[in-house]
């Protein structure tokens, strides 16, 4: 110790030690402070070679004009040679390094991988993206549209854009404006407003992919229509599946009677003539409707509309499933219901109008109207609605001037289309049906009608091709002649394969296994639903075969799970048919029941046989599994 200061002296040596420990100290702090400040700036310089590394890479991939490969691949090995020395390396440490050089290979393995690049030609420009999916999104309420293409097309930008045509729009006009658009790629989606029962609606809308190439927007898709316009339907009940497929095209006049309880009908079907539907009320008890849709407002007659609303909430109070059949027949007033090259022609019914906007209006708002009013009880329910009669009858049924088969089918897809997207986007569960004759495959020379078979074939294709729907088919498989009730005499015209002339119920598994074929099947794999909406046997040549004739039909579509109904014509005999030798009726024209009305009556109960078994020996047969095949 000290004695004059009182401290402990600390022995010179121990005291030189402690001198350098502190100096080496903070040497040490001195240089771990030099040592961060330097990573610091290092780790900002590699921040700054990644950003780099990607923003050249995104202009790269994103450019209007694609560069060459090796030129692109030159920029990115310089970039490499720019990483930190081997110096730096070590200051760094293993993890940033292979950070850094992790991610620069990413970006340089993206550009790598990007779309191959390819010019727009004559033969490639209009399908070089195929529209997938066109649907209304269930959560944005929007149109949803994706396209995909095997590489990019080389253009003014980097974007395709989205155009929304009409149905009668081949090709985009001058000016027209895109309604989305995104970068391009392999795959896209693009999203736009629905607008939805405003004059900007896009319901009705077919839908391009196009590209921007010399100042100016080039097609480079197909058109595709929305294909789910259920999904924004305001009538969401399940389908009022029926009893069974026993049905009636019913006599209006008896209606209100007791005859359609007491024939326990299960399905109906019943005419509407749209034209009859417009126009203003003259009966002031019932007046005038205006119904106001897409931002127009229509006038419907009150009358006229309140048969109607007797007719279906009568057939719906019955438990009665009911079918729809729409119409276009002769009007001075509302010519813009009828196909512009129908006009002038002299038919029962004309093929619709898809080819103009009023033509596409009305269309949608009768459609959307009709499926409005009758999906409920308070007006009744209609089930099924079938757009047009025979269509493949273009002469007697659905006039439209002689053209080859794909124009023809084209003009009735197009009006079919607003139809059922009108009807589906009020009534989610309804069905929406083609119909066809029995005329097959005839391949009749100078026939200037078309062969069912052929018009199913294309109009098949042409949904296909534009946005597949869920249609189904409504047939009518008369006899051949339609005067000869006798079903199971033999025919040259009925064969049992596609080729047959003619397709009525003695070869109706033709039909069947036809639409069970791939091509034909819905998106969920199912077979389309099959409907004989019309068909009838003359009692002229005796009640006994009209009858037998009856049983004959109804167990052999009963055998087949994919027929969905039987609607025999009809209630009661039709004057104008019978002076034709078509006696189709349950009923004569003064009320009389025939034989067939009791055939009629127990065929789908438990006293069937007591009711059917007299048409076996007439025949030919000792158990009804021998008609089927």
């Amino acid at each position: 110790m000290n004695l004059e200061t009182g401290r402990n002296e600390m022995p010179a040596e121990k005291k030189s030690a402690r001198t350098k420990r502190v100096k080496r100290r903070r040497k040490r702090i001195k240089s771990s402070r030099a040592l961060r400040k330097r990573r610091w700036l290092i780790g900002l310089l590699a921040v700054f070679i990644l950003i780099v590394i990607a923003a050249v890479t995104v202009f790269l991939l994103l450019a209007g004009r694609e560069k060459e490969n090796e030129a692109v691949e030159e920029t990115f090995t310089q970039m490499e040679e720019s990483l930190p020395s081997q110096e730096i390396e070590d200051d760094l440490g293993d993890d940033v390094v292979n950070h850094i050089v992790t991610a620069g290979s990413s970006v340089l393995e993206a550009f790598r991988q990007r779309p191959e690049s390819h010019e727009l030609t004559p033969d490639n420009t209009s399908n070089f993206a195929s529209i997938t999916d066109c649907v209304l999104d269930s959560d944005t309420g929007k149109i949803s549209v994706t396209a995909k293409g095997d590489g990019i097309p080389k253009s003014d930008d980097k974007y395709y854009y989205l155009f929304a045509l009409n149905t009668y729009q081949d090709t985009i006009s001058p000016d027209s404006e895109y309604i989305a658009r995104d970068y391009k790629d392999n795959s896209c989606t693009m999203t736009a407003a629905l607008n939805y029962n405003t004059a900007g609606s896009r319901l009705y809308k077919k839908f391009v992919v196009a590209v921007k190439k010399d100042g100016e927007y080039v097609q480079v898709s197909s058109p595709k229509y929305i294909t789910n316009p259920e999904e924004i339907a305001k009538h969401t009940s399940v389908y009022q599946e029926p009893k069974s497929i026993k049905g009636l095209l019913v006599d209006p006049n008896k209606l209100r009677g007791s005859e359609l309880d007491d024939l326990g009908v299960k399905q109906a079907a019943y005419n509407i003539p749209v034209a009859r539907l417009l126009g203003p009320s003259t009966n002031p008890a019932y007046p005038t409707i205006n119904y106001t849709y897409n931002g127009k407002t229509y006038t419907l007659n009150g009358q006229v509309i309140a048969e109607y609303d007797l007719v279906f909430s009568t057939l719906t109070a019955k438990g009665i499933t009911t079918t729809a059949i729409i119409l276009n027949g002769p009007t001075s007033t509302y010519k813009q219901l009828i196909h512009p090259k129908a006009r002038g022609g002299s038919a029962p019914y004309y093929m619709f109008n898809g080819a103009e906007e009023a033509g596409v209006e009305y269309m949608a708002a009768i459609g959307s109207f009709l499926a409005d009013r009758y999906s409920n009880t308070k007006y009744g329910k209609i089930s099924n609605w079938i757009i047009a009669n025979e269509i493949n009858a273009r002469k007697e049924w659905n006039y439209m001037e002689y053209t080859d088969i794909e124009t023809y089918v084209e003009e009735y897809a197009k009006a079919f289309r607003v139809f059922y997207t009108a009807i589906k986007s009020v009534s989610g569960s309804a069905r929406v049906y083609i119909s066809l004759d029995q005329q097959w495959d005839r391949n009749l020379k100078n026939n200037t009608n078309y062969d069912a078979r052929d018009v199913l074939d294309v109009f098949n294709a042409n949904i296909t091709s534009k946005g597949n729907l869920e249609w189904g088919l409504a047939q009518h498989p008369y006899n051949v002649p339609l005067t000869e009730p006798r079903i199971w005499k033999a025919s040259k015209y009925v064969e049992h394969n596609a080729g047959t002339s003619m397709m009525t119920i003695a070869n109706i598994e033709v039909l069947v296994n036809y639409m069970k074929q791939e091509q034909f099947l819905q998106e969920d794999g199912e077979v389309r639903s099959i409907l004989i909406s019309e068909l009838g046997y003359t009692s002229t040549k005796g009640e006994a075969y009209q009858a037998a004739a009856y049983a004959y039909a109804y167990y052999k579509m009963e055998h087949y799970k994919e027929i969905d109904g039987f609607l025999l014509n009809r209630q009661t005999d039709a004057a104008e048919e019978v002076a034709q030798g078509l006696a189709f009726g349950l009923n004569d024209s003064g009320g009389r029941h025939k034989q067939i009305y009791e055939v009629f009556k127990h065929i789908d109960t438990s006293e069937h046989a007591k009711y059917t078994d007299f048409a076996k020996s007439i025949i030919g047969i000792s158990n009804w599994s021998e008609i089927m095949r």
